[in-house]
């Protein structure tokens, strides 16, 4: 599966943005899908998952309530909607899919995630 992050960009505090994760090559609707950003300087973190049916979601805890990911497997497609960005928010972001089909996911570490997708810049200015 070949995974392709979009959406990126600078917005100021308070702002939204809807990133977007494209998926070709693959069963995309086998996999469970995750979110995950890495700040310069700092390790990549988790941010956002969901389980191959959309049924299951699971987000970090500094997002919660801020940041809704969605899934079209019909389109291959999923979204990370962030509302009220915080220049903390600040990251490249990733997506990217477990390499095992119908798993009990989402999962939150990277080592459960094979599929990685180039990253799109969040940039976010107080």
């Amino acid at each position: 599966v070949q995974l392709q992050a979009s959406g990126g960009g600078l917005v100021q505090a308070g702002d939204s943005l809807r990133l977007s994760c494209t998926a070709s090559g693959g069963t995309f609707s086998r996999y469970s899908v995750g979110w995950f950003r890495q700040a310069p300087g700092k390790e990549r973190e988790f941010v956002a998952g969901m389980n191959w049916t959309g049924g299951r979601t699971s987000y970090a805890d500094s997002v919660k309530g801020r940041f809704t990911m969605s899934r079209d497997n019909a389109k291959n497609t999923a979204h990370l909607q962030m509302n009220s960005l915080k220049p903390g928010d600040t990251a490249v972001y990733y997506c990217a899919a477990d390499p095992t089909p119908y798993s009990e996911g989402p999962y939150s570490t990277l080592r459960d995630y094979d599929f990685w997708g180039q990253g799109t810049e969040v940039t976010v200015s107080s």
